[in-house]
Order: structure tokens, then sequence, then C-alpha cells
């Protein structure tokens, strides 16, 4: 049997970009990544890099969990040049969203969220975000054929240790697995 995916956003369960900017969370290494020409200006008109915070230990955290991991963020294949290997990783599949990148829709869920249900085409699935909500849940439970955990993390505090337990049981048991609550 295959196992699950996982479903892994960069900014906000790997990089908790809304913490308090003067203090790094414990545990985290700080990277500084080049950004796009028209993104983080100042108002000299200079490129500012990107300040990343990320927690080496997720890496061995995430392996251990029993997945077949997928990035599924914004930074598609860049995650695999500068979030990798911080963490650890191998080179990882991503998820390209294409055209729906960042496209609002009507309903209230989720531009990521048609395409990871696509994408999984019925396999159980895990998916690790800062921004999910209830439509998001709704969509999952309709339209995806296989198990599926939208495990929600606070973008100022990214990972933690307890969240590892939730996605471990799904890992190890996703045909049966309840919803919490």
């Amino acid at each position: 049997m295959n196992r699950p995916l996982l479903f892994l956003d960069v900014d906000g369960p790997l990089n908790p970009y809304a913490a308090q900017p003067e203090r790094r969370p414990a545990g985290y290494t700080t990277i500084r990544v080049p950004r796009a020409r028209t993104e983080g200006e100042d108002h000299g008109g200079r490129r500012l890099p990107l300040r990343v915070w990320l927690n080496p230990e997720h890496g061995r955290s995430l392996l251990r969990l029993g997945y077949e991991l997928c990035w599924a963020t914004t930074w598609m294949d860049d995650a695999n040049r500068w979030i990798g290997p911080v963490l650890g990783l191998p080179v990882l599949p991503f998820v390209d969203f294409g055209d729906a990148l960042h496209r609002e829709s009507p309903d209230g869920v989720h531009w990521k969220t048609r395409v990871l249900v696509d994408h999984a085409d019925g396999r159980p699935f895990a998916w690790v975000d800062d921004e999910q909500s209830g439509p998001d849940h709704a969509y999952v439970t309709d339209h995806h054929r296989g198990a599926g955990l939208l495990h929600h993390v606070n973008p100022r505090i990214g990972l933690r240790e307890d969240d590892f337990p939730t996605l471990a049981d799904f890992a190890r048991a996703p045909t049966t697995w309840q919803t919490p609550g």
C-alpha cells in the first residue's frame, strides 16, 4: 500500500513568518532568500532579501512520520533549493499550482484546496498549512475519495512538537481516521 501524502506549506508551518520580527523562535535558524525584482523593495528601490526562519529538527521529524512528503507552497520547486537543505530533506515533489496561484474563490475555498484534492487523486493525505478554513474542510469531505486531514498551524509559532503525534496517528491509519472535535 502507498504511504499517504503529506502536503507541506512553507510560510506559516515551517517558517513562522508572523512571529515577532525581532525575536527568532528558539531552535530556529535564519536564512536570507533573494526576492524577485518586484518584491520586497525598500524606499530606495533596493531589493531586500526575504528573512526565513527554519527549525532544522523539523526535517528529521517529518521524515519519521511515514508519509510521502510533497511541497504544497507558493515556493513550489524553490522549496527544494532554499528550504529542504536547511531541514535535511531530500528533493521532494511539489504541487504546481499554475493558474490557480492566489486565485480567490467565491465559495471561500482556499485557492490551494481544489488543486491538492486533484493532485491526491483519491490517495489519503494530510495538508499542513496556516490558511485552511471551514469551506476547505467541507470541500475535501465532499470531493475527495480518500481520507484527508487538514492540519492548521498558527503562523506565529509554526509546527510544534505536539503537532507531530496527530500527523503520525493519521499516517498509521488514514482510512479509519476521524477528525478530532
